[in-house]
């Protein structure tokens, strides 16, 4: 009887025990969503940034210096240098050398008004 008594006693405390940590349980399930979430939010923000282009006709020099290879020199001889038909006058004109232009080429654009 004692047995049983005590088994009946561990069950009950199991199922107590259970039952309160479910809401942690569930708390912590929905702040791992939610770190999901925001984890791909940023990598398409990234995503969206990285592929997004550049307009050489435009951009202010501050853009222009965070490209590779781009310094305030090749900056400012960009934009002396507009207006552009096409991103391939930066080596036409001179004013990047090829090796430099070969960097940024796929991430620069140059519209036209």
């Amino acid at each position: 009887m004692l047995r049983r008594f005590i088994m009946i006693a561990l069950t009950v405390l199991a199922l107590t025990v259970g039952a309160s940590a479910q809401p942690a349980a569930a708390k912590a399930a929905g702040k791992a969503a939610a770190d999901v979430k925001t984890a791909r939010a940023k990598a398409t923000e990234a995503k969206a940034a990285a592929t997004s282009l550049i307009d050489i006709n435009s951009a202010k020099a501050e853009e222009l210096d965070a490209l590779p290879g781009i310094g305030k020199a090749y900056s400012q001889k960009i934009i002396a240098g507009r207006p552009y038909a096409n991103k391939t006058q930066l080596v036409s004109k001179g004013v990047l050398p090829q090796k430099v232009y070969d960097k940024i080429s796929a991430k620069v654009i140059a519209k036209q008004k």
